[in-house]
């Protein structure tokens, strides 16, 4: 199937998904946006009652047909979603846990150590900036300091040329990886194992890393959602926060009525 164009969809403009169906979907999600409020901190994110519950139930409402894929590494998404989530596609899909808990993850690319030494260096002497360490990668979030975006990707330019390392950009984020799979590739993995294939897949995710996950999904029959602020994206449906994506995953119960089905 050929490549979707990413559109600017304004506020409002793209419908709202339709009441989720357990018997049919596998759902796939983002964590930071998605089921958790971006915090200025991502360390500064935690375990949450309702979601749990939401999640739990989800997840026996499919079958376990319910993966997270994010940018945070596997023990940081265990951590946060309390081990609910047994299909993890985590470091944007570089390592995944599948179903049956088998954990497929890289070794750490060569240059990866000094990238981390330089970032640490330089975030040192910048207050604002974290780094987050995920052992295949390295994160530099400059949220709290959002004049350095600019300096944050330069220097990410000039080691990821000399360590031949690849970037990865996200909100108020710039990532050092090595090559591998996207959280695209890790959606269609996951769609060709137990429980997930043969069912339709659905992303929800916020971010440009979620791009890719929203081209699997609809490249496999399914639908895309975006979360929060619009921005340039191949995404069909919308729903404007974490809020509303934790009402949408409860159910009809929680949903209009007059919503349809997928």
């Amino acid at each position: 199937m050929g490549q979707k164009l990413a559109r600017h969809v304004p506020e409002g403009d793209l419908p709202t998904p339709p009441i989720l169906d357990p018997a049919r979907m596998a759902i796939f999600l983002d964590l930071d946006g998605v089921l958790a409020p971006i915090s200025p901190r991502p360390g500064d994110v935690g375990p949450d009652a309702v979601r749990r519950e939401v999640l739990s139930r989800l997840m026996a409402e499919t079958g376990g047909r319910v993966a997270v894929v994010s940018g945070r590494a596997l023990a940081d998404i265990d951590r946060i979603l309390e081990g609910v989530i047994e299909a993890v596609g985590a470091v944007h899909g570089l390592v995944r846990r599948c179903g049956d808990g088998t954990i497929q993850s890289p070794p750490p690319p060569p240059g990866m150590e000094e990238a981390i030494g330089a970032i640490s260096l330089f975030a040192e002497q910048e207050p604002g900036l974290l780094i987050e360490p995920k052992g295949v990668a390295v994160a530099l979030h400059f949220r709290g300091a959002p004049a350095l975006g600019g300096p944050c990707r330069e220097l990410a330019d000039r080691l990821a040329a000399r360590l031949d390392l690849q970037i990865q950009l996200g909100d108020h984020v710039v990532e050092l990886r090595g090559p591998g799979p996207d959280k695209g590739a890790a959606v269609r993995a996951f769609m060709s194992e137990t429980p997930f294939h043969g069912f339709a897949p659905v992303f929800l995710g916020d971010d440009l890393t979620d791009e890719a996950g929203f081209r699997a999904a609809q490249d496999l029959g399914g639908m895309a959602v975006i979360v929060g602020a619009r921005r340039p994206t191949v995404a069909t449906h919308a729903l404007p926060d974490v809020a509303a994506v934790l009402a949408w995953l409860g159910g009809p119960a929680t949903q209009s009525d007059g919503a349809s089905r997928l």
